[in-house]
């Protein structure tokens, strides 16, 4: 077994470089006590329950009050509820591969994190820039939404005061909302004093929007018993659009199950990462799955589906039996459940923006934490300006389809990185140059000793080492973890074959959902191009599936990062279907949708080559075997480092 010392300084000059390429796969290592010394911390203050309240929080919005409605009216009928358990099942997936990277990986960032250490530079920073996107809309687009709500609490339209409501200005043809703004100042101060006391408040928030929820449940189900559900006596049965139409629907209140993944973003303040971060995603996710399923079984009971009125489908149903008061229940719950999605959205940003300064991916001024709050106080102001302004100035319902993009690329990368964990674990991490005194040096003695087992191998292995590969510098010794072992060589070079040969098929796995979905969804293609490639595509996928059940996964998973945390179960199976998924939907969000993201996207790959990829902290890294790395950390004590 080999030292291989890999010196990537030069990534970004001549052709051993790739023209640059090669920064897009260059990975960073997990956070340990030897990379982990920055002066200021995130302060670690959060428990289980404070996750809960993040993630139920995020995910529960005022959407759900509408899309009863409209999915029942449209594709489901009173076979929603069993729309909203399959998009649970369907978003489970997801939470599942984040619960065990986030326990293996408990630092800020969340998917970007885990791309950049599964996959590559590249990768992570599409994902970051996407999710910067995606959270800055999100909340200008949430916190549009609470006005008109407030105003139904003062009266109806037009109630609020001046200097809340919404105002037309003629000269620029534009709808402002100070009301919008106003809130998103509110919460952006509230993040700056403190994670313990940030969460809290969302926690007293989200409280009254379950309750409300709960109240909905309670009531609609003592009305439908004394009505006698007349929701479900219909001659449409339980499927009037098939289940084609019941399918569709959970496609379509997927959507209301996003959000989960804000607790992740929190994983570095923490207190017990391994243990309530995967608590702390399945219990939300749990608790939302379970109050959409049950208000879903008692709205539907309540009217019949093609009666419901899309735009007030709950408010409607209690006030066509005579309880009109409970409208304002409603209105309050739909008020602060946007106020809890808002703190959600804002939340999780300033830690995107925070991981990747650190990274060196973006100026360093964003990475700043405050020595007495703890809370990254730069970044969350930036983004808090940013969400106002926007949802001051514009009515961003239109780009609420990017918001989708985002975190369905992060599930989708996400999933992947759990594959490439299990059967591909980076087996090289990269060490600061100035380290370099000690990797010689360590490279050095483990030279002589084997040497002194067998001269000839270590001359071998000398002038092996000297010759420059393709300008990179290459340092290889034998080192005698087992001395004189002969079948370790054997042994290596099959590990290294099914290394191999899981890496090629997890990529044309990849390959095959895509040609899969994307011809499944008709998007334009001749009848016989789309039989073809869903044939090919279908066949990859099933093969790919074959192999990595048939191939074992690598030993080094079980001491990848932190130890101790979730496990994901069915690899590869549950991965694969939860990219097939996230795939499929990202497909079918719309051409429009896929054109505005696509100039952010631009913008973002000229952000990158300018700064970004000039500024990585992995610019000068050098790359050694990560079974050696702590010894080498510890020998560079001798050498001041």
């Amino acid at each position: 077994m080999g030292l291989v010392v890999d010196s990537q300084g030069d990534a970004f000059g001549g052709g051993a470089s790739w023209f640059g390429f090669k920064s897009l796969i260059r990975r960073k290592q997990v956070d340990s006590i030897h990379t982990n010394s920055r002066p200021h911390q995130l302060a670690k203050e959060l428990s289980i329950p404070h996750l809960i309240a993040v993630g139920v929080g995020s995910t529960i919005g005022a959407g759900v009050y509408i899309l009863v409605g409209t999915v029942a009216r449209e594709h489901a009928g009173p076979a929603l509820a069993i729309s909203f358990l399959i998009a649970g099942i369907a978003a489970a997936l997801s939470a599942f591969c984040y619960a065990e990277l986030a326990s293996r990986c408990p630092s800020a960032g969340s998917a970007y994190h885990y791309s950049y250490i599964c996959v590559g530079e590249g990768a992570a920073w599409l994902i970051g820039w996407a999710l910067i996107l995606e959270y800055t809309i999100g909340g200008a687009a949430v916190s549009r939404g609470i006005s008109p709500n407030l105003a139904l609490l003062f009266g109806g339209e037009g109630s609020l005061p001046s200097f809340l409501a919404r105002q037309y200005i003629p000269g620029i043809d534009m709808v402002v909302d100070p009301c919008a703004a106003i809130l998103v100042f509110i919460v952006t101060g509230l993040l700056c004093v403190g994670i313990k006391e940030s969460t809290l408040a969302q926690a007293i928030v989200t409280t009254a929007n379950v309750c409300a929820m709960i109240f909905v449940i309670i009531a609609g189900s003592y009305l439908g018993f004394k009505i006698g559900w007349i929701g479900y006596e219909l001659p449409t049965g339980y499927f009037p659009f098939g289940v084609d139409g019941m399918l569709t629907g959970s496609a379509t209140v997927f959507f209301a199950y996003i959000g989960f993944d804000s607790v992740a973003s929190t994983a570095e303040e923490v207190k017990n990462p391994q243990r309530d971060l995967p608590l702390g995603i399945a219990t939300s996710l749990s608790i939302c799955c379970g109050l959409y399923m049950l208000i879903s079984v008692v709205i539907v009971g309540l009217v019949p589906y093609y009666e419901m009125d899309p735009d007030t489908p709950i408010s409607s149903a209690f006030a066509s039996h005579g309880m009109q008061w409970a409208a304002n229940v409603i209105t309050v719950g739909a008020v602060t459940a946007l106020c809890s999605t808002l703190m959600g959205s804002l939340l999780p940003q300033p830690r995107i923006l925070m991981a990747m300064a650190r990274d060196g991916l973006l100026p360093s001024f964003f990475s700043d934490v405050n020595k007495h709050t703890q809370v990254p106080i730069k970044s969350t102001i930036i983004t808090g300006i940013c969400a106002a302004t926007l949802a001051f100035f514009m009515d961003v319902e239109q780009l609420a389809g990017m918001v989708s993009v985002g975190t369905l690329l992060a599930f989708t990368m996400v999933a992947i990185s759990v594959l490439i964990v299990r059967y591909v674990p980076p087996d090289e991490v990269p060490m600061p140059s100035s380290l370099q005194e000690a990797i010689d040096s360590f490279s050095l003695q483990y030279g002589r000793s084997t040497e002194e087992i067998n001269r000839e191998d270590a001359e071998s292995s000398d002038k092996d080492s000297s010759k420059p590969l393709i300008g990179e510098v290459i340092v290889s010794v034998e080192i005698p973890l087992i001395a004189k072992r002969l079948p370790l060589g054997n042994y290596t070079l099959n590990d290294n074959t099914r290394r191999k040969v899981a890496g090629w098929t997890i990529m044309f796995t990849c390959i095959g959902v895509f040609l899969l979905t994307y011809s499944a969804s008709s998007l334009g293609l001749p009848w016989f191009l789309q039989f073809a490639s869903c044939g090919v595509g279908g066949a990859l996928v099933l093969c790919g599936l074959i192999v990595l059940t048939c191939v074992d996964q690598d030993d080094a998973r079980h001491n990848f990062g932190h130890t101790g945390g979730f496990i994901c179960p069915f690899v590869p199976l549950l991965p694969i279907a939860c990219i097939l998924i996230n795939v499929y939907l990202l497909i079918n969000l719309g051409v429009s949708t896929w054109v505005r993201v696509s100039v952010w996207f631009i913008i973002g790959v000229v952000v990158y080559i300018v700064y970004g990829r000039t500024h990585s902290s992995l610019l000068d890294a050098v790359y050694v075997p990560a079974a050696h790395a702590d010894e080498i950390y510890k020998s560079s004590a001798n050498y001041g480092a």
